[in-house]
């Protein structure tokens, strides 16, 4: 009866919220009554998405969102803040309480903004700091203006060692078109050429030999489990900051399916990831911290980032409770043990997967054995109602647009309630469509890495049958917006 009353209430808030959107501009309201009857009747496996619960996403939606509250707990630069001030320390009292992390902050805006977070307070704790000190200044403002000069060069000049791009790294770990590759002199490790597996010792000489300020680990693509134990090894041999980006995993993180050598947090110096993902928060970031960054992150705002979102870290602190909860570590748990259906899905079928399976969240699937790109693969997968992304695989031969591979997560539809049985399936109707699609032509007859053909009626085929497992696993089940 309780879970009843809650459907209920909640399809009362969203109807009438609706209706006030309606009121003011219908299109707005119409596309967002859409995009929910479109996520329900898609297989979602863009491995950074998820589903956030309706108290997570009714959380995002208040008048928090018209604070003004630069600055940090108890100290903002505007008058009022004090609810504000409770919202931020029960998000960071969750984040600590969850990650063990003695120190967080939870007012970056997105993953990207909690790398920038991190990369600056890594500047300011190990360049700035020491500078001013030689000088006998407490702050940038009491150098002279030759002096200021100098502390610049300086602090656009560190070295980052990150992990590369098409071996499953993320663009803000020193790709040079993203801002982490103009701020540093910057170098990049990859895989072991035949199993596309790190190679620790790899890692370790070039570290050496470039002896970089921040050594990244972490990953956006990378279908393997990292030992972090040793990645600080090579920090600490090399005099490194070791920040690791676990935006992806962070879900796996919190529910203990990574512990030890695995867990991040107590290896790292500084910790950021994105609320959303596999954490199944808000679209988001946060930033876990050894003590001794702490003073260097709390200076976020105004470093880098403009006023805190206060409906988000509220947001961020419901779905942070949430993860806090037994139920979430059988969901981790649940999501790694999916991938690893999903994987063996594809491997019975004659697939082929980037480093041969997985052991997190994602499955990458080099899509070259069909004779295809990854965005034709994409493109064709999106036409029978399975949505993905492509993504680079190691050396890949069609680089970063094109592609030869694509990425999938499996914490969505595990989200939804599926299972081993039903990610098989998703394996099988996956498999069907790319053995059913043929690389199209450009205007002039030559092949094409965009154009595509998809057999006629496998789109129908492939959506009758997603459908019936979709409808055994409703999305916001009690949600009626009719």
């Amino acid at each position: 009866m309780a879970d009843q009353n809650l459907d209920a209430l909640t399809s009362s808030a969203y109807q009438q919220a609706l209706e006030v959107i309606a009121s003011v501009e219908p299109r707005i309201a119409d596309a967002t009554r859409q995009e929910l009857i479109d996520q329900r009747g898609s297989l979602k496996l863009i491995a950074s998405e998820n589903y956030a619960s309706p108290a997570v996403l009714l959380t995002m939606g208040t008048w928090f969102s018209d604070k003004y509250a630069e600055g940090t707990i108890g100290h903002r630069f505007y008058a009022g803040c004090q609810n504000v001030d409770t919202v931020e320390s029960v998000a960071a009292e969750h984040a600590r309480e969850l990650f063990g992390a003695p120190y967080a902050y939870a007012q970056p805006h997105s993953g990207i903004d909690a790398n920038l977070v991190a990369f600056w307070s890594i500047l300011a704790h190990r360049v700035e700091g020491p500078w001013l000190e030689k000088y006998g200044a407490k702050n940038v403002n009491d150098l002279t203006e030759e002096d200021w000069e100098k502390l610049r060069h300086e602090l656009g000049n560190q070295r980052l060692l990150g992990m590369s791009l098409d071996a499953g790294g993320h663009l803000t770990h020193g790709f040079r078109p993203n801002i982490s590759g103009k701020m540093f002199h910057q170098q990049q490790y990859g895989t072991d050429p035949e199993t596309q597996l790190l190679d620790y010792s790899q890692v370790a000489a070039k570290a050496r030999e470039f002896k970089p300020l921040v050594i990244v680990a972490g990953y956006s693509a990378y279908p393997r489990r990292v030992n972090f134990a040793t990645m600080r090894e090579i920090a600490d041999e090399v005099g490194a900051t070791l920040m690791v980006d676990m935006a992806h995993f962070a879900g796996l993180v919190a529910g203990k399916v990574f512990t030890g050598d695995e867990d991040p947090v107590p290896h790292a110096h500084i910790t950021t990831t994105t609320t959303h993902k596999s954490l199944r928060g808000p679209r988001g970031g946060l930033v876990l911290a050894q003590e001794e960054f702490a003073p260097s992150v709390d200076r976020g705002c105004p470093m880098v980032l403009g006023g805190p979102l206060s409906h988000m870290m509220a947001a961020k602190a419901v779905a942070l409770a949430e993860a806090r909860q037994e139920s979430f570590r059988t969901y981790a748990h649940n999501i790694a043990d999916n991938a690893k259906s999903l994987a063996e899905g594809f491997l019975t079928r004659g697939a082929k997967l980037v480093t041969g399976g997985t052991d997190n969240h994602i499955v990458l699937l080099d899509v070259s054995s069909f004779g295809l790109t990854g965005r034709q693969a994409e493109s064709a997968l999106l036409d029978a109602g399975v949505v993905t992304n492509r993504n680079s695989v190691p050396a890949d031969p069609n680089g970063a647009w094109y592609t030869s591979g694509v990425r999938l997560g499996t914490p969505a539809l595990t989200t939804r309630g599926f299972g081993h049985d039903e990610f098989d399936s998703v394996a099988e109707l996956i498999v069907h469509v790319l053995q059913n699609t043929q690389p199209g032509t450009t205007k002039d007859g030559k092949p094409s890495k965009a154009s595509y053909v998809l057999a006629e009626g496998v789109a129908d085929k492939v959506k009758d049958a997603s459908a019936e497992m979709l409808d055994k696993h409703p999305l916001y089940p009690g949600l009626n917006l009719s």
